[in-house]
């Protein structure tokens, strides 16, 4: 779906979330082949039992790209990701884990670009405990209204 949304159209506090996503193995493999991330954290289910976890983790990286993925549901041509700031891997993701996500606005400001502002999305990445996996805050660069 294809939605125009200005700098004026973005409201602070307003929320979305979105469903859940089971992480698999077949996942944690992938990304290690896409990143050449072969630590045995993510890859030695042996080794991992002689440490604090006892079983293998999914990447950090993965599952940050796996959320943005997810609350990625509708094209505003009026809008582009401007970058992540304070990004946070807060607990660990295991095989058999489900997260989903939360987005909600949290600041609106003025950009030096004329015409544009820049939106804060604060972005919670949580498990099927509804504990907090990840958070960090997405930057969006947006047009003002014309």
């Amino acid at each position: 779906m294809i939605e125009s949304k200005f700098l004026e159209d973005y409201e602070i506090g307003a929320a979305r979330e979105t469903l859940g996503r089971t992480v698999t193995e077949a996942d944690i493999v992938i990304h290690a082949g896409q990143t050449g991330d072969f630590f045995p954290h993510h890859m030695d289910a042996e080794w991992c039992k002689t440490q604090d976890f006892k079983q293998r983790i999914a990447h950090g990286t993965l599952i940050f790209s796996v959320a943005v993925g997810m609350t990625a549901s509708v094209i505003n041509p009026e809008a582009f990701s401007y970058g992540y700031d304070r990004l946070r891997f807060i607990k660990p993701v295991f095989i058999g884990d489900t997260i989903r996500v939360r987005v909600s606005i949290k600041e609106k400001r003025e950009h030096k670009k004329p015409g544009h502002g820049v939106v804060s999305e604060f972005l919670e990445v949580f498990n099927q405990h509804g504990e907090t996996v990840l958070a960090c805050e997405h930057l969006l660069l947006v047009r003002k209204k014309p």
